[in-house]
C-alpha cells in the first residue's frame, strides 16, 4: 500500500498496490502493521455500507465529539463519490479547511479520515456503494454534523445535491 498525506494533517489517501496475472489482481487494502508503521490507527470497530441509488445524493458532513470520536477508511465499492473532509480541530494548522478526494470502484483509491474531521459524499454515479472500516462505535449521543453547504467551508461540490436527508440539511451553521 503507498500512503500519501494530503493538505489536512493525518488525512492520507491509501493506493493498493495491486499483483496483476492473467487472472485478474490480489491487493491487500488493510494491514493493521502497516498502519501503526505510519502512525494511524488500527482499530476496526465496526464496519459499514452505504449503498446509495441515485448520483446526486450526498451524506454528510458527520463526525463524532469524544470519547467517542472515530477515524474511518473510506472506499467506494461501486460507482464513484466525490468524497470531502473538513478538518474541526481548533488546535490544527488547517482549522476548518477542507480536502476533496473522487473514490471510485475503479481507481480503488481509499481515505483515512482521523478523529476530529467531518467526513461526507456526494454520489458521482448511480448505484453507488460506500464501504467504511470505522475505529470506534457508532454513538447517536456523540454523533454531530456540519452543514455540507456551510459557508463557514465553502465547499465546491461538483454535481447538485439532489437526495440529502432532512438531517443532513438542517444541521445548524458552524460556530468555532
Amino acid at each position: 500500500m503507498r500512503f500519501t498525506e494530503t493538505k489536512l494533517s493525518g488525512a492520507f489517501i491509501i493506493e493498493s498496490e495491486l499483483v496483476e496475472d492473467d487472472r485478474g489482481f490480489f491487493a491487500r487494502t488493510y494491514c493493521s502493521e502497516v498502519f501503526e508503521a505510519h502512525g494511524l490507527c488500527s482499530a476496526i470497530a465496526q464496519c459499514s455500507i452505504s449503498y446509495n441509488t441515485r448520483a446526486g445524493t450526498l451524506r454528510g458532513m458527520h463526525y463524532q465529539e469524544p470519547p467517542r470520536a472515530e477515524e474511518k477508511l473510506v472506499r467506494c465499492t461501486m460507482g464513484a463519490i466525490y468524497d470531502v473532509i473538513i478538518d474541526l480541530r481548533p488546535e490544527s494548522a488547517t482549522y476548518l479547511e477542507w480536502f476533496p478526494l473522487e473514490i471510485s470502484s475503479s481507481n480503488r483509491l481509499m481515505l483515512y479520515v482521523p478523529k476530529g474531521f467531518a467526513h461526507g459524499f456526494l454520489t458521482l454515479e448511480d448505484s453507488t456503494e460506500v464501504f467504511y472500516q470505522i475505529s470506534e462505535y457508532y454513538s447517536p449521543e456523540h454523533a454531530k454534523g456540519v452543514r455540507y453547504n456551510d459557508p463557514a467551508f465553502g465547499i465546491k461540490w461538483p454535481l447538485p445535491v439532489l437526495t440529502i436527508s432532512d438531517k443532513d440539511r438542517e444541521y445548524p451553521n458552524f460556530e468555532s
